[in-house]
């Protein structure tokens, strides 16, 4: 997700999500999703069956959810009500057979409408047979986590194409979980201003058929699948009566994921007409927030996420602006779709003063840990602290990593078997660069993040477009074969402005700095080897 400041420097375009919505005819996109061959259709061909796009109902539905609970309930009461007409008419004087029989079948032509309203729903709750996600286990302690995509991946004619080609190579590397881009319909191009969320033929990085290729091409290799999942906020369909954007279609011929303005928080100001509760999170300007304290709005979520797991093949989530609603919905979502790995991106600025970035950042990383305790515990963050301290580091401040404890002063240094490490992404890097890791002395950062605790995020331009990819493979063959996990213990030696040096379980020494007579600190050779060495940087691993 770019960064707010991007965002709110595009409001003024996509504030009504009408990039493409302007250029739409006036045809319904349900009507046309129905006449879609399974060939073509994204959830048609996945999703629905034969019965369900052929059947008497051109536009299946599901129970009416939106029209409040009252009328969930009385449709579910309305068979015990006609059943205590028939024992009602049964037990009355003079009742004759012909009243009986009628107020049985009227019971039957109760029981039936309702299950057919549920019908829909029901089919798609438990219609999942044998996942194609979720299926290959990993040590939670020893993931090695892969961005496959940058800010540009989508002008190529087929980027799941180009990630499928990867996936031999990055299995041989050592790593265990391969991030996705967003895969769903969006009105930008990168694919986090989402709108038909079951519709995964209209991505620019593919459309289902390549996107299912390709997560099996990993699969057969043993890596897992991570989805991105953009829920904070969504893009409308249509305009409603006062012209706003709001009206929003899933992407399926019935209403799954169909929503309206009570799906909107109350308060995103510039979408006026949502009738929902307060925001939960920060507010993202350019696009509608959602209200996820609507029990509608976490069930269609579930079931399009679980969706996403059990037929597309995914296998985890990375939650995208997860600041921007709050923690206990990422929990529930994790523990109703229940996938092998999750991240979650709450990215909020470090603490700055006159001189620059403040040493004590332990306010900042104390965010993190509170979103994550509000997810219950069940998500990973990536490390934002550790980034921001550690890019400012290589400058010629390395005193910097060591925090008042002596420990990592990142959230490594706190909970690092919940910290996803890594240097740069699509939003800090890039062509985007809003927050960019130091190109020079990026060598450096992998040196540190796979020789430490958490768990280390590489990111596709360094290892494949900067041509480092046999020196990082160097770093992560140091890491698995000395078995540095999440957890792994960090006793720092050295951290001066020119000098790092610290030990990690006993078996590795890592030094960072472009000094280079470190005396004492320097490992005994009868004891200690060099295992990787580059610019500004040494590794040594204790001899066998």
């Amino acid at each position: 997700m770019a960064s707010i400041t991007n965002q709110g420097a595009q409001a003024s375009g996509l504030r009504e999500c009408s990039i493409s919505n302007s250029m739409r005819s006036s045809i319904g996109h349900k009507a046309m999703n129905v006449c879609m061959t399974p060939s073509t259709s994204s959830a048609s061909s996945t999703f629905f069956s034969s019965k369900r796009l052929h059947g008497t109902h051109s536009t299946p539905r599901r129970i009416n959810l939106s029209a409040g609970s009252a009328s969930i309930r009385s449709s579910i009461e309305a068979p015990k009500a006609a059943k205590e007409a028939v024992e009602n008419v049964k037990n009355a004087p003079n009742a004759t057979m012909e009243a009986v029989e009628g107020a049985i079948k009227a019971v039957e032509g109760t029981a039936e409408a309702v299950t057919d309203a549920a019908k829909p729903q029901l089919k798609r709750s438990r219609s999942h047979h044998k996942a194609r996600g979720g299926n290959i286990k990993a040590d939670p302690l020893r993931v090695i986590m892969f961005q496959g995509f940058n800010w540009e991946s989508w002008k190529s004619s087929c980027w799941y194409d180009v990630m499928g080609e990867t996936a031999e190579d990055l299995a041989a590397a050592g790593i265990t979980d391969v991030w996705f881009p967003p895969s769903s319909h969006s009105v930008s191009p990168q694919g986090y201003m989402p709108g038909r969320l079951y519709d995964l033929n209209d991505c620019k990085y593919g459309n289902e058929e390549k996107l299912r290729e390709t997560i099996e091409k990993f699969h057969r290799v043993g890596v897992r699948c991570i989805a991105d999942i953009v829920v904070n906020h969504r893009c409308g369909e249509e305009q409603d009566e006062r012209g706003e954007w709001v009206i929003f279609e899933g992407g399926t011929p019935d209403d799954a994921l169909d929503w309206g303005p009570w799906a909107i928080v109350g308060d995103d100001y510039p979408y006026g007409n949502g009738t929902g509760a307060p925001d939960t999170g920060d507010d993202f300007e350019a696009a509608p927030d959602i209200d996820h304290t609507n029990d509608i709005v976490q069930s269609d979520l579930i079931v399009w996420m679980n969706w996403m797991k059990f037929k597309i093949g995914f296998d985890g989530w990375r939650f995208d602006f997860a600041k921007g609603y709050g923690g206990y919905f990422v929990g529930r979502y994790i523990r109703k779709t229940e996938p092998q790995f999750a991240v979650g991106e709450f990215w909020t600025s470090l603490n700055y003063g006159h001189d620059g970035l403040e040493y004590n950042q332990d306010s900042h990383r104390q965010q993190l840990v509170d979103w994550i305790h509000a997810t219950k515990e069940r998500s990973t963050a990536f490390d934002f602290t550790t980034k921001g301290i550690l890019q400012e580091a290589v400058k010629g401040q390395l005193w910097r990593l060591r925090d008042p404890n002596s420990k990592p002063p990142g959230l490594i240094g706190y909970w690092p078997s919940k910290a996803v490490t890594f240097l740069d992404n699509h939003d800090t890097g890039s062509t985007q660069g809003h927050w960019p890791f130091p190109g020079e002395h990026i060598m450096q950062g992998y040196a540190y993040i796979l020789t430490h605790p958490g768990n280390p995020c590489i990111f596709y331009d360094h290892f494949y477009d900067w041509g480092l990819k046999e020196e990082i493979k160097t770093l992560i063959d140091v890491r698995k074969r000395n078995d540095i996990n999440a957890k792994s213990k960090v006793h720092i030696c050295c951290a001066e402005h020119d000098l790092y040096v610290a030990k990690i379980d006993d078996r590795v020494i890592l030094k960072m700095g472009p000094r280079y007579d470190i005396g004492d600190l320097a490992p005994n050779c009868d004891e200690y080897k060099i295992a990787a060495v580059g610019k500004d940087y040494c590794v040594w691993e204790k001899c066998t």
